[in-house]
């Protein structure tokens, strides 16, 4: 089993910048895919932002973004730590949604479908206004 706690969300404006983080503890393993999605009113959650790792190097990872936010969003790992960072800069009001993050221990590469993750967080709401 895996916990994942969120922590950041909070009320903005446009242009403004929010920093959302995830924890994850329990199972552990050499590779893991950590990830976060969105999901506002009416919608789909979609998929937002992944970053991964596996095998001996540890400390290397690779990541992957959703065309809407490449550029303005950072997905990043705490070395040693199961802890991934979500850096979002100039916010638009379309980045307004419940933010999820998730796990896949045992897993590398862009996962990017909700189906490839085992564990799901709370969410944690980001609101952006104009």
């Amino acid at each position: 089993q895996v916990q994942l706690a969120e922590s950041g969300g909070g009320l903005v404006q446009a242009g403004d910048s929010l920093r959302l983080s995830c924890a994850a503890s329990g199972r552990t393993s050499s590779s893991y895919a950590m990830g976060w999605f969105r999901q506002a009113p009416g919608k789909e959650r979609e998929f937002v932002a992944v970053i991964t790792w596996s095998g001996y190097s540890r400390s290397i990872s690779t990541t992957y973004y959703a065309d809407s936010v490449k550029g303005r969003f950072t997905i990043s790992k705490v070395n040693a730590k199961n802890t991934v960072i979500l850096q979002m800069n100039s916010l638009k009001p379309e980045d307004t949604a419940v933010y999820y993050c998730a796990a896949a221990p045992g897993r590398n590469g862009w996962l990017r479908t909700r189906d490839e993750y085992d564990y799901w967080g709370q969410g944690t709401q980001v609101t952006v206004s104009s």
